[in-house]
C-alpha cells in the first residue's frame, strides 16, 4: 500500500516530533556541521563544524600550527611534503577540489598569524606563481583564493612567465636555479598598490629556485616580498626541517 505524503501543514508537526527524540539532545553546532571534505564523514558532536576531521588530520600528519623557516627565503607551510599528504596533492593537481585545498590551509593560516597580513598597513597582497605549462597547475591559484577567503587578504596576479622552463623533477638544486633564472616578469599595476607587501603563493617548496626567481622579479619591480606561503615543504635530505 502506497504511503501518501503528509499535508503541508503537518510538516512542522513532524519536525517537532523529531526534536522530541534524538535531535533535541544534539548540539546546534553539530546540526550545522559540514562533512570532512576528504572522507565525507560528519564530525562527532563537539568536534567542530568545518574543515578536516581528526582522523584525516592524523593521516596527513598536519601539525596544528603549521611549519615555517627562513631558507632559502622566509616560508610558511601547512605540512611536510611526504606520505599521505604528498599523494593527496599529486591527485589534486589533476582533479582539484577547492574545498579540500581550503581545508588543508588551516595549519598554514596559523603559521601566518604572526605576520598579521590583514592588520598590516598597507594590507598585504597574495601573488600566486603562474605555471609555464599549457595545462597549468591549478593549485597555486586555489591556495591564493583560499587565503583570500580565510584571511581576508587580496589577490593580485602580478607575475607572468617570460619564457618556457624545463620540468624540474629530475633536476638538482643548481640546475633548478639556472632553469628558473629570469623566467618571470611583472605585470603593470596601479601606482597606489606598489608599496604593498606581497606574499608569494605556491603549492610545494623544494629547493626554492622558483620562489627565489619570482621574489627577485617582484623586488626588482619595487614590490616588498614577505616570503612564500605553500601547502607543503619538501624535507631536506638527511635532516629535518
Amino acid at each position: 500500500m502506497r504511503q501518501e505524503a503528509p499535508a503541508a501543514g503537518s510538516i512542522p508537526v513532524l519536525f517537532l516530533n523529531l526534536c522530541r527524540g534524538g535531535l533535541a539532545a544534539l548540539p546546534l553546532d553539530w546540526l550545522l556541521a559540514r562533512p570532512c571534505p576528504l572522507c565525507r564523514c560528519l564530525p562527532p558532536p563537539g568536534a567542530g563544524t568545518r574543515g578536516l576531521c581528526s582522523a584525516c588530520r592524523g593521516e596527513l600528519d598536519l601539525p596544528a600550527a603549521g611549519l615555517s623557516g627562513s631558507w632559502p627565503l622566509p616560508w610558511w607551510s601547512s605540512a611536510r611534503y611526504e606520505g599521505a599528504l604528498r599523494q593527496r596533492l599529486l591527485r589534486q593537481r589533476h582533479r582539484p577540489d577547492a574545498a579540500v585545498i581550503t581545508a588543508l590551509l588551516e595549519p598554514l593560516e596559523r603559521a601566518l598569524a604572526p605576520l598579521d597580513l590583514v592588520g598590516s598597513s598597507p594590507r598585504a597582497l597574495v601573488v600566486p606563481i603562474p605555471s609555464w605549462k599549457r595545462q597549468a597547475n591549478p593549485l597555486p591559484g586555489l591556495i591564493a583564493e583560499g587565503l583570500v577567503r580565510r584571511l581576508g587578504v587580496r589577490r593580485r596576479d602580478l607575475l607572468e612567465r617570460s619564457r618556457v622552463v624545463l620540468g624540474q623533477h629530475r633536476l638538482g638544486r643548481q640546475l633548478r636555479l639556472a632553469n628558473q633564472r629570469d623566467s618571470f616578469r611583472c605585470r603593470p599595476a596601479e601606482a597606489s598598490e606598489r608599496r604593498r607587501p606581497v606574499l608569494i603563493v605556491d603549492d610545494i617548496l623544494t629547493t626554492g629556485a622558483t620562489a627565489r626567481s619570482a621574489a627577485l622579479c617582484l623586488e626588482t619591480a619595487g614590490w616588498p616580498v614577505l616570503g612564500l606561503a605553500c601547502l607543503a615543504r619538501t624535507p631536506a635530505r638527511g635532516r629535518g626541517l
